[in-house]
């Protein structure tokens, strides 16, 4: 099996554009279904459509970041380069994070890594929320950039799944992926108030998860009562957000986006070459979106 993605140098490049639009972009997880995700972004800042808010969960969360920071093509090349790299996932990833899947690859420059743009992600004028899960309460918490301290480590507890990572502990709470709580984020935007929203899934529309109690959350995390209930359920509270998003859709409150094709690349995928086909999947996604997405936001 390759460990890099054959058409790594076919990624676009380059930077976003200042030109800011106004609306709520709400991003769903999936871990390396998020290559989705990126492809999608990717051709959104092509067109020059960088959305003035972006609420992410999870691997949403870390597509996100790249968006607000302007990266074109960043989160892709480090994914579809170093998927196989064994210290993002792997036996230095364990000895670094202690969990086999290391967030912190893709957060910090390790030497081979594309940098990440901090003082563009700061400097430029886009909202930026990354939702993790409160492992004391089991409820979602919200990290903004400029109003949130620990940004970036909202991202990481963000994206740390359950089961397979140790939490993050941030002021002295732990938190793990936003999506045990909340997988897919609209609410936060309804509840702010915006008037244009679009939600851009990593699953055909059609996909519903199996909707039955995980007893692995109550052996896992039996400690921390909360939090276990709020992830054996989690999946039943996906499907209910799932109808809920068509009904919004179809009633005009909200533009739901999902991909043109059935997804069947899994969290922690190791086939390159589906992987960047689901980066392409995302892109020419994206292109084809943008008249339907600017008559949106501009109706």
């Amino acid at each position: 099996m390759a460990k890099v993605y054959s058409c790594l140098d076919k990624i676009p490049k380059g930077e976003a554009s200042d030109w800011i639009t106004d609306g709520c972009l709400v991003l769903e997880g999936g871990a390396f279904r998020g290559l989705y995700t990126q492809g999608f972004l990717d051709a959104l800042m092509k067109h020059d459509i960088n959305m003035s808010c972006v609420i992410g969960v999870s691997a949403g969360a870390l597509s996100g970041m790249n968006y607000v920071s302007g990266q074109i093509g960043r989160s892709a090349r480090i994914n579809l380069g170093f998927r196989h790299d064994s210290r993002y996932i792997g036996a230095k990833a364990l000895a670094h994070s202690r969990s086999i899947l290391d967030i912190g690859f893709l957060t910090e420059e390790r030497g081979v890594l594309e940098p990440f743009d901090m003082e563009s992600f700061k400097d430029r004028k886009q909202r930026f929320i990354a939702v993790a899960t409160n492992c004391n309460t089991g409820k979602a918490t919200c990290f903004e950039k400029g109003r949130s301290k620990n940004v970036i480590e909202g991202v990481r507890a963000s994206a740390s799944m359950p089961f397979i990572s140790p939490m993050v502990w941030i002021d002295g709470v732990p938190y793990l992926d936003g999506g045990c709580a909340c997988k897919i984020p609209y609410m936060w935007a309804l509840q702010n108030h915006f008037e244009k929203i679009v939600v851009l899934r990593t699953r055909e529309i059609t996909y519903r998860k199996p909707d039955k109690i995980s007893k692995s959350a109550f052996r896992f995390y039996g400690s921390r009562k909360e939090f276990a209930k709020k992830l054996a359920i989690s999946n039943k509270a996906y499907n209910h957000q799932c109808d809920e998003l068509e009904r919004l859709h179809m009633k005009g409150r909200l533009l739901q986006i999902t991909p043109s094709a059935k997804v069947t690349v899994s969290r922690l995928e190791g086939d390159m070459e589906k992987l960047g086909n689901l980066y392409w999947l995302g892109y020419r996604d994206g292109v084809e979106n943008v008249k339907r997405i600017l008559d949106y936001l501009e109706s």
